[in-house]
């Protein structure tokens, strides 16, 4: 009996041992500031892109963030910020609650602000433009697609991130917003520029008929790939084939691009059939978007690409680019190849986080590389007034091909 009851105490007290250090508290024991950076850092163990979290145990970083004092919202929009830097990509971050509804807002509808796109320069972590939207006061300041915004109203970039930037911009029609701005390439010249916010309409396309030698071309500027982006893509393209095109330049030129789907959408207005683009997960694992049905035209078409054509503008690209579809007049892409998804979390904020990467028809992988165009048109910045005009060098050799001998493939 004695020694009965020895193995039973042995027993019970190997338990209570490996018990007490594999313990971790039940959801019912972690505070509701807690909670919310657990399932953040849930949802960036299952989705995100890189399964080495930058070469760190995800793991371990969980269990030191989950130590920090918490007592309130905001340190645990600090931790949860701080717990993402850690993966050093800008891409992925914390979306406080107006933060996530105004990046809603970006994609289906208006806005007040100065009509920057912006992103981080992974190169040199400088605060860079993506493009100026169409329009928009930014644009009629000349600044240009790659210019680093240094300090807005006076607080230096460096210390903000994206969307705390982008905040900043952002603000009521007729306010004033100072900018410091240095050019990118041989004048690195810096300036400061006073820009006027005003309503900034994302109507994203523009289209119109001219004809050049007797040859009718519908001209399409996609501004951004919003919501709404494929239903006005598609009702310009039907107007315009009433209206007798024979060939189209579709201008994508300071795109910064937006939706995916739209993208994609897009892209099988043009192509009867092919891939449109690769997804590739964080296993290596291959997805792909298919076009299958009639294109709204076979008629030639050429596209109008510079180093503000980014994003989905790129797979848009590529993908009529690869398929043989369309020839590509410009400069080179921006290289933005990361896709991101939107995670809500239940205070109303949310995470943005990089869950793959794109490669066009030809496993081309754009990220940081970049499209080449089939030829290569160098233009000094215009202005808006100037596109489609005898100064738009880009889109007069579009014209010139469009009429010319060259042979331009269709649809099919």
């Amino acid at each position: 009996m004695l020694k009965k009851a020895f193995w039973v105490s042995l027993l019970a007290l190997v338990w209570c041992v490996t018990s007490s250090f594999w313990y971790t508290p039940t959801a019912a024991a972690f505070t509701e500031e807690q909670k919310l950076l657990l399932q953040s850092w849930r949802i960036v163990n299952q989705s995100y892109v890189d399964d080495t979290f930058n070469n760190q145990n995800w793991w371990f970083i969980r269990q030191k963030f989950i130590k920090k004092s918490l007592n309130n919202r905001e340190q645990t929009y600090a931790a949860i910020e701080e717990m993402l830097a850690s993966l050093d990509d800008p891409f992925t971050r914390l979306l406080k609650p107006e933060q996530y509804h105004s990046l809603q807002v970006n994609t289906s509808g208006e806005l007040s602000g100065v009509g920057l796109q912006i992103n981080i320069d992974p190169e040199t972590g400088l605060l860079e433009v993506v493009t100026p939207l169409t329009g928009s006061p930014a644009e009629a300041a000349e600044i240009q697609p790659k210019d680093a915004i240094l300090e807005i109203d006076g607080v230096k970039t460096a210390t903000l991130t994206l969307d705390e930037a982008a905040a900043r911009m952002r603000g009521p029609v007729g306010t004033k917003v100072l900018l410091k701005v240095q050019s990118k390439g041989k004048d690195s010249s810096i300036r400061t520029v006073e820009l006027v916010r005003d309503r900034i309409s994302l109507n994203p396309v523009y289209a119109t008929l001219e004809t050049y030698n007797n040859v009718p071309i519908g001209y399409l500027r996609l501004n951004q790939f919003s919501a709404n982006a494929a239903m006005e893509i598609a009702h310009a393209v039907n107007k315009l084939e009433q209206e007798g095109a024979e060939a189209y330049i579709l201008d994508l030129r300071n795109n910064p691009g937006g939706l995916l789907q739209a993208g994609i959408e897009i892209a099988r207005f043009w192509l009867d059939r092919g891939t449109i683009v690769y997804t590739v997960n964080r296993q290596g694992m291959l997805g792909s978007f298919e076009s299958s049905g009639a294109a709204l035209t076979d008629d030639p078409l050429v596209v109008l690409v510079n180093q503000g054509t980014a994003s989905a503008s790129e797979i848009l690209a590529g993908a009529l680019q690869d398929n043989g579809r369309a020839l590509l007049i410009g400069e080179k892409t921006f290289g933005k190849g990361l896709i991101q998804s939107l995670f809500e979390l239940p205070d109303g904020s949310g995470l943005a986080v990089t869950v793959a990467k794109y490669e066009t028809p030809n496993h081309r992988d754009i990220n940081k590389l970049g499209i080449m165009p089939d030829r290569v048109v160098s233009q000094e910045p215009i202005k808006f007034s100037q596109i489609g005009t005898e100064a738009d060098r880009q889109y007069q050799a579009a014209v010139k091909l469009l009429t010319g001998d060259t042979v331009i493939a269709k649809a099919g």
